[in-house]
């Protein structure tokens, strides 16, 4: 599997370009300033993105959606929780000093069984509130066979959690939304679920294990 990180000033968020490697086929994961990057990447491997997925909705990001969208065609896709901030994204922009151009509508929701395929993959969302309502862990991994039930932590152990979790750190949740216990409950719940040896990209910083954070995070010890 094709994946590659790229992440830019002022707030190094994490965006992501996912793709199959024989067809080509993939998907853009929290389009930020980082987007022209991305958007490289795409036009650099031949991709075809079939969709443009957000972990949540804060304003670093979805700043470049509108961009992602203007240049790929695919539909936006969001948590149903997160609505509210993503349509507030000008307003986040101010309360930071920032000007942020409003992004374009949100084409679908999150439904509680999503997948997403792009080639032999296929990407299962798993809603992890407290970072902001509507957040999401995307698990990504092998596409399912069809016909054959599969539990629902299994399928991939690579991990894009967003802010929900970081290396040695937690998602903040101070901002509008935001619900300490809540976060805390959706990591030791759903993110502890998949095993010491699923692989965690953050939305920001470097990559991680849950093994290694489950052991060594501050906030998530006993």
């Amino acid at each position: 599997m094709l994946l590659e990180i790229r992440a830019a000033p002022p707030f190094m968020t994490n965006s992501f370009v996912l793709a199959s490697e024989t067809t080509r086929e993939g998907v853009l994961i929290d389009p930020g300033d980082a987007v022209e990057d991305l958007l490289e990447v795409v036009r650099a491997e031949k991709l075809t993105i079939g969709h443009i997925l957000l972990t949540h909705a804060h304003l670093d990001h979805v700043s470049g959606v509108g961009r992602a969208k203007a240049a790929t065609g695919a539909p936006v896709v969001l948590h149903a929780g997160d609505r509210p901030l993503y349509e507030a994204v000008v307003e986040q922009g101010m309360m930071f000093g920032l000007r942020v151009e409003r992004q374009p509508p949100v084409d679908a929701v999150y439904d509680a069984n999503a997948r997403f395929t792009f080639g032999e993959y296929e990407i299962r969302v798993h809603h992890t509130p407290g970072h902001s309502p509507g957040g999401v862990c995307l698990q990504v991994g092998p596409a399912a066979q069809p016909g054959l039930a599969q539990p629902e932590t299994t399928g991939g152990t690579t991990l894009i959690v967003g802010d929900t979790l970081f290396a040695g750190s937690i998602g903040r949740t101070d901002l509008p939304g935001g619900d300490y216990d809540t976060l805390i409950h959706s990591i030791r719940t759903v993110l502890f679920a998949f095993g010491d040896d699923a692989v965690v990209y953050p939305g920001h910083g470097d990559r991680t294990t849950i093994g290694r954070e489950r052991r060594t995070n501050s906030f998530l010890q006993d």
